[in-house]
């Protein structure tokens, strides 16, 4: 009966390592083994194929916007020169239209040459007579005396008359704090009459959010620093928020009297 019992137990042994052989555990030393050249085999394709396509979209982004920049000015500047030209070409294109002549650009030409001879006209005694006398009707209506008044600013700003233009000068002035300055336009000259004399001042109109939304400060015209930049420049300055600004702007008068704390208003 032992001897039966014996053998019994071996039978159950040997039976019990064959399983562990057949079926390993999960802390064995030798599957960890097994796994990690699979593992690793498998994650070095995926992360290869990641880095590939995260550097080409960089790059095929960078290249997408460098495309936009480029042709976004030049696009802009077609479409309107385009529109620019069927706007002014609409004004005579009817008339030749009537007359049975269909060819583009005569209409633009021909307003060109209009505006031209109303130029020559209005230089001449008597087509400023001829405006003075419209503007006096104009100035008489009610509402539309308004509109006439601020187009006519704003075309007398970037008149080449010297005399009627409303900006005369590109001006730099020390504003609002010591160390930093306000880009503006002298408009006009005063004369300030104190007790220790006259003070020459000029108008220098600053703009703040607009062409014509801006501040007008009273400065002596010794403070006055006068680049050289002609007045369109200047607009263009304005308009583009200073993006057209020359870096190395050179001044006119550079010898400009030291400026005192004490006579700053604002700090």
């Amino acid at each position: 009966m032992a001897d039966d019992k014996g053998a019994i137990v071996m039978v159950s042994r040997g039976r019990e390592r064959d399983l562990e052989l057949l079926i390993p555990t999960a802390g064995s030393p030798n599957d960890d083994d097994s796994c990690k050249p699979s593992s690793s085999s498998a994650s070095s394709p995926q992360t290869g194929r990641e880095t590939f396509y995260i550097v080409f979209r960089s790059w095929a982004s960078k290249k997408f916007m460098t495309g936009c920049v480029i042709l976004f000015p030049i696009a802009i500047t077609f479409y309107i020169t385009w529109w620019f030209i069927h706007f002014v070409d609409g004004f005579f294109s009817p008339i030749y239209a009537q007359l049975g002549i269909d060819i583009f650009g005569l209409g633009f030409a021909t307003s060109v040459s209009f505006i031209f001879l109303v130029g020559v006209f209005m230089s001449s005694w008597l087509g400023a007579s001829i405006l003075a006398l419209g503007e006096w009707f104009i100035k008489r209506m009610p509402f539309v005396r308004h509109i006439y008044n601020a187009s006519k600013q704003i075309s007398s700003a970037i008149s080449p008359d010297q005399n009627s233009r409303a900006f005369k000068e590109v001006a730099i002035i020390r504003h609002p704090r010591i160390g930093e300055y306000a880009f503006g336009f002298i408009t006009s000259t005063v004369t300030l009459q104190n007790y220790s004399g006259e003070e020459e001042l000029c108008c220098v109109y600053v703009p703040t959010n607009h062409l014509y939304i801006g501040d007008v400060f009273l400065v002596n015209s010794e403070d006055v620093i006068r680049p050289n930049l002609s007045v369109r420049e200047g607009i263009e300055i304005v308009v583009s928020g200073g993006m057209s600004m020359p870096q190395i702007p050179s001044i006119l008068n550079p010898h400009i009297r030291p400026i005192d704390s004490r006579r700053m208003t604002r700090s």
